[in-house]
């Protein structure tokens, strides 16, 4: 079997195994958002995304990107095979995560007067506030364990952890709801955290990592690693929570809660439903590109590689998602979302570019480049905001898809253009045919689900669909001969019952 071979098959098998997990949060995510919108309405999905978007954003200025950052030190650490390093990179970890973890916590219980007064416009939800502080705490130490389980490669684990802890917050969440209503949605929030760290820490618990002392000076000199990497990453994170955060409060004031929930329900589904692949590819994605950071040949390979995969795996799921749209808001919501449809088909399609965007921006990181990646996340995030400001002031909530498909497209061009200057990074022209061929696709579906009526715009977009899923296969067989391996499968089976 050929090393590009290999390759492919090793970045198709690690976003199955990730995305398998997604598509159970995705099913949880369905219950829990229709449940919401049921019994909250508009107004509390608002409520609730306010809630959560003011402490993710809190949670991100804290937790020092260490979610993300430490995982590349402990999965070097575990290929090592030496259990005494291990010892000390996972101790450094969890010190570091009580204290940023506590250092949140506290900051967030002083300004919750503030916090309530610039998200709500009053003082009327400090205590909720003031509640919601622990969960940083909580969160931060399940991002702790939860990167021990990824970086010593206990995906079974880490599948398990996700799932049973989503899975118990709805049972918890549908009783609370039913007879608090939105006097729930604090609670819901906190005990959800605390379910969450309880199953990573019970899964973590069951790693052999032997308990080992290490000085102060130590666990500073071993956390500055982490810590160097991780504030690239989190001001990232921050910066795009930050925006989204402005953004809402902006809706929120100019147009009410209720615009405020169709955006947040809008960006939920999307980014729920496609999140499966996102998150298998971050997983898998940053330790493979840094392993081959220092030859500019090999990082082009890698990028071109996974960019291909990720957009013959997604593009089909967008088809589907653009023509059955109406049904997802309904499944996840209910009929008084169905005005967010026109943001969503926006918003799916700078998905596409967002593929592309994602595939090349992990170079930055990987070579170390944290002043180049700040600057253009920075700069990215600004004319982000801009344009969903002035897109909302245009077009109202649909004005923030188009705002956000903008955003992505301007983001992707812009990394492309930072990486073939630095790194003489360009694509295969392998690649810039899959991806004509999917957003034309994707168009053409975009154009038929607004100009035609029932069924005609189920049955040209069902084959539209169809064609995608075609080329998809066509394209990954290919590949990593899905063909032969399913022949070859069969013919085993065959073979044990003779």
């Amino acid at each position: 079997m050929s090393n590009s071979k290999l390759a492919y098959k090793g970045i198709f098998r690690a976003m199955s195994i990730f995305g398998g997990v997604q598509v159970f949060n995705i099913l949880i995510s369905i219950i829990r958002s229709k449940l919401v919108a049921v019994l909250l309405g508009p107004t509390g999905i608002g409520l609730v995304g306010l809630f959560t978007s003011s402490i993710s954003f809190i949670s991100g200025l804290f937790s020092f990107g260490l979610g993300i950052s430490a995982v590349k030190d402990i999965s070097a650490a575990e290929s090592s095979s030496n259990n005494m390093r291990i010892s000390i990179v996972v101790a450094t970890l969890r010190r570091w995560i009580w204290i940023t973890g506590i250092f949140a916590t506290i900051i967030t219980s002083i300004i919750s007067p503030f916090l309530s007064q610039w998200t709500f416009g009053s003082k009327d939800y400090t205590i909720g506030f003031l509640c919601l502080s622990i969960t940083l705490l909580f969160s931060q130490l399940t991002s702790g364990q939860f990167v021990v389980l990824q970086g010593m490669r206990k995906l079974s684990y880490l599948a398990k952890a996700n799932v049973l802890g989503n899975f118990l917050s709805l049972l918890i969440t549908i009783p609370l709801y039913y007879f608090f209503r939105v006097d729930a949605i604090v609670p819901v929030i906190i005990i959800s955290s605390i379910v969450s760290l309880y199953f990573s820490h019970h899964f973590t618990s069951k790693l052999s990592i032997k308990p080992i002392k290490i000085s102060r000076r130590r666990i500073i000199a071993e956390g500055k690693s982490m810590l160097a990497v991780g504030l690239v990453i989190s001001s990232s994170n921050l910066m795009v929570l930050g925006v989204t955060y402005l953004i809402r409060i902006y809706v929120g004031r100019e147009g009410g809660l209720i615009d405020v929930g169709l955006f947040s329900a809008g960006f939920s589904i999307i980014s729920t439903y496609t999140g499966m692949v996102f998150s298998a590819m971050l997983t898998d994605y940053l330790p493979r590109i840094s392993a081959v950071a220092n030859d500019n040949n090999l990082c082009k390979q890698v990028i071109n590689q996974q960019a291909e995969l990720t957009i013959l795996i997604i593009s089909p799921i967008l088809l589907f998602f653009l023509i059955f749209i109406n049904w997802f808001i309904i499944l996840f919501y209910s009929n008084q979302f169905i005005s967010v449809t026109n943001m969503m088909y926006w918003g799916t399609i700078g998905i596409f570019f967002k593929v592309i965007s994602w595939s090349i921006g992990f170079i930055l990181i990987a070579k170390g480049e944290s002043k180049v990646f700040f600057i253009s996340e920075l700069i990215g995030n600004c004319y982000s905001l801009l344009f969903s400001l002035i897109g909302y002031y245009i077009w109202g909530v649909t004005g923030l898809g188009i705002a956000n498909m903008l955003s992505l497209f301007v983001l992707s061009v812009q990394i492309f253009y930072i990486s073939k200057i630095k790194y003489d990074f360009n694509f295969i022209p392998e690649f810039y045919k899959i991806f004509s061929v999917q957003i034309i696709l994707a168009l053409s579906s975009l154009i038929v689900v607004k100009y035609l009526y029932n069924p005609y715009q189920y049955l040209a977009g069902s084959f539209f669909i169809l064609l995608s899923m075609w080329y998809s296969y066509h394209e990954l067989d290919k590949r990593i001969k899905i063909k032969e391996d399913i022949l070859n499968y069969f013919h085993n089976i065959r073979n044990l019952k003779l």
